[in-house]
């Protein structure tokens, strides 16, 4: 069967000491019944967020990938059919929302009445929204064309809504707000793969958008490339790479993000550098810190003086630096310490710790572990088209790989039937939820949400399971 596949978180309201111990002396605290394993209890004590998932992960010893993947050396990946036990129990629409784990951020740079302040409090929350692919390895599930997700958290403050607005190539656009009015962040990605021999490198292609209502400030970003090495043979593992520019559109403020690679001896793997410069160009603030782990700010002269003082040491030498097409030494570098905190820093994010039992979860995040959950009664509740509701999912959530390939199979080739009928009819597709427009700040093509979903979600829903 021709199956289509894609392999798819001045005065600064901070306090410092030269310790390296750091805190937001104003935080805000918006899940008063959170719990440490990330679970939550609704009001009436009857139920909590799941801890786990209704089974372990599937093992993937006896599939090899080469098999598939051998003759796609340099190619984009958008239509090579891969065995779903390659896959992670989640479609690609609900691993987006896990951009939204830690939107305690965005509440904290919507306190801030300094500019300078929010954009680093913004740099933060952007590089946690990848953090969450640490040792994620599995692919998520293709989305279906018109599928749909919705999170509504309440104790958090927002709700999100995400479609799959199209095919080939495939896009995923979202649209997240607060339930006060106080933000709205949006944007639209486009995994492009491409497979190296013994990596498969990923360029998310899109532009997040976060607004900050209250301050009238909207800022813009991309995604920073992500590789996973070893595909054929050995330990997987990820980095991420490339510059993110995070621009708000309202101050001409920038935040300029260095995710550098491992390099040959592995020094810099997961290390994220960078400032924040004013539109006279004068460099504000110092961000650094590793995206599986924690990122702090510091200022520009203290940041010079420690660098300074490392050159004289000799502490920090130049390295040589590859990208995911370099294959010589393709084996997991040595983790190295984490982050050295340098006198005077103030912490911004530290990444929540995954559950004891995350890598019989699919290297899981708690947040990613209740994105498929059915509550009770949420099934009445939400859309026919709502990723929760895909049985192929669910399937392998449950174990079941020879039900999960059989679903999987059964609903792309439904699919196709339906494409195939649009085409004898000479329809196009036409989405429900979004529409491609401008983005009013960069000026570019961009998905735009057109409202109503919560309000028109039951009516007149494709049939796409």
């Amino acid at each position: 069967m021709n199956s289509e596949e894609e392999f798819f978180d001045a005065e600064t309201g901070l306090e410092s000491d030269d310790s390296g111990e750091v805190i937001f002396k104003d935080a805000l605290v918006f899940d008063s019944k959170r719990v440490t394993d990330g679970s939550s209890m609704q009001e009436n004590g009857l139920w909590e967020r799941r801890k786990g998932l209704p089974a372990e992960t599937i093992s993937r010893n006896n599939y090899s990938v080469w098999s598939i993947l051998k003759k796609c050396i340099g190619m984009e990946l958008s239509k090579i059919a891969m065995p779903v036990v390659f896959n992670e129990p989640l479609s690609f629409l609900q691993r987006i929302s896990e951009y939204m784990e830690h939107t305690h951020l965005i509440h904290k740079a919507c306190s801030l009445s300094d500019a300078v302040d929010r954009m680093q409090v913004v740099a933060a929350f952007a590089v946690s929204a990848v953090a969450s692919q640490w040792e994620r390895t599995g692919k998520p599930f293709n989305p279906l064309l018109g599928e749909t997700y919705e999170l509504i958290r309440e104790d958090e403050g927002y709700r999100l809504i995400s479609e799959q607005v199209s095919h080939h190539p495939p896009i995923s656009a979202f649209h997240a707000q607060s339930l006060k009015q106080e933000f709205e962040f949006h944007g639209s990605i486009y995994p492009k793969l491409k497979f190296w021999g013994k990596s498969v490198e990923a360029e998310p292609i899109g532009t997040m958008t976060l607004e900050l209502l209250k301050h009238k400030e909207a800022y813009t970003w991309t995604n920073p490339m992500c590789c996973v090495h070893n595909i054929i043979l050995g330990k997987l593992w990820i980095e991420q790479y490339g510059t993110v520019e995070i621009v708000n559109h309202s101050t001409g403020d920038k935040c300029i993000l260095n995710f550098k690679p491992c390099g040959m001896f592995g020094k810099d793997l997961h290390k994220v550098e960078g400032f924040i410069q004013d539109r006279s160009k004068k460099k504000r603030r110092v961000i650094y810190g590793k995206w599986t782990e924690c990122m702090y700010s510091i200022e520009p002269k203290l940041y010079e003086t420690q660098k300074k003082a490392e050159k004289k040491t000799g502490s920090d030498p130049k390295k040589q630096e590859r990208s995911c097409e370099v294959e010589e030494d393709d084996e997991l570098p040595e983790v190295q310490d984490t982050v050295t905190v340098i006198p005077g820093s103030a912490l911004l994010w530290r990444i929540t710790p995954r559950p004891s039992h995350s890598a019989q979860m699919y290297n899981f995040t708690s947040f990613a572990v209740t994105l498929n959950e059915l509550e009770p009664g949420m099934e009445r509740l939400l859309a026919p088209t709502d990723c929760r509701l895909r049985p192929d999912i669910r399937a392998m959530e449950h174990g079941d790989i020879e039900l999960a390939s059989a679903e999987k199979e059964r609903l792309e080739e439904k699919q196709r039937a339906a494409r195939r009928e649009r085409s004898k009819d000479e329809e196009d597709w036409s989405t429900r939820w979004f529409r491609m427009g401008t983005n009013p700040f960069t000026g570019a093509e961009d998905w735009q949400y057109t409202g109503g979903y919560f309000d028109r979600k039951y009516t007149d829903c494709p049939n796409i399971y």
